[in-house]
């Protein structure tokens, strides 16, 4: 059973779209535990729109703060004060993914990371990355963050304009899996996540071969 943490290694690189694919690939049930900015869609509701099967189930957010801002700061404007013990796993038996907000390092609230959440679900990680400048620096942190806390990377998702220097410095580099890589596409809807989605499944099914 696949439970996998959906990170990036920075803001808008992608991840609700990886998460809408991986979401199809498996038929899992997705879950965002905080969603911070609520127009003009949610992740959730993004992510919902994008996904055809019948299976998943999509799992209501524990926290929808309406500022589009860190976690901490779009919980503070509200009074809210997040804490570890607020956060459950969804209770299934199905597939899960889970999506995080923006980098590992963002804070939900004073001393508490969104890599201190995925820690405590105990999921294994599937990191985003874009390519731009300095992009090879955000991986590398984003990958090494998560070794030094004992999280297993699940694999790596190369998203948009491919730059193949970048991407074998950082397989040769890390050793992490590379899942398919998503190119950029002039419409994201249902029928393109679907597409991808075969990809992925075809990824997972040749992992599981002994």
């Amino acid at each position: 059973m696949e439970r996998l943490f959906i990170t990036g290694i920075g803001t808008d690189v992608g991840k609700t779209v990886a998460s809408a694919i991986l979401t199809e690939a498996l038929q899992a049930d997705y879950w965002k535990p905080v969603q911070a900015g609520l127009e003009p869609s949610t992740d959730t509701g993004t992510v919902r729109r994008l996904v055809q099967n019948p299976v998943s189930t999509f799992w209501p957010e524990q926290f929808r703060l309406q500022m589009p801002a860190s976690p901490h700061a779009a919980a503070a404007a509200e009074n809210i004060n997040l804490k570890p013990d607020d956060f459950q796993l969804p209770a299934t038996t199905n597939h899960l993914l889970v999506e995080g907000a923006g980098g590992l390092l963002v804070p939900l609230a004073p001393g508490f990371l969104m890599v201190d959440l995925l820690q405590q679900f105990g999921l294994e990680a599937v990191v985003v990355s874009r390519n731009y400048l300095g992009s090879i620096n955000h991986t590398l942190l984003t990958l090494e963050a998560l070794q030094l806390r004992g999280v297993r990377v699940r694999g790596l998702i190369f998203n948009g304009e491919p730059n193949a220097t970048t991407e074998e410095f950082i397989q040769c580099h890390t050793g992490v899996p590379v899942m398919p890589r998503i190119l950029p596409e002039p419409v994201i809807d249902a029928a393109m996540v679907s597409r991808y989605a075969a990809d992925f499944r075809q990824w997972f099914a040749e992992e599981a071969r002994p």
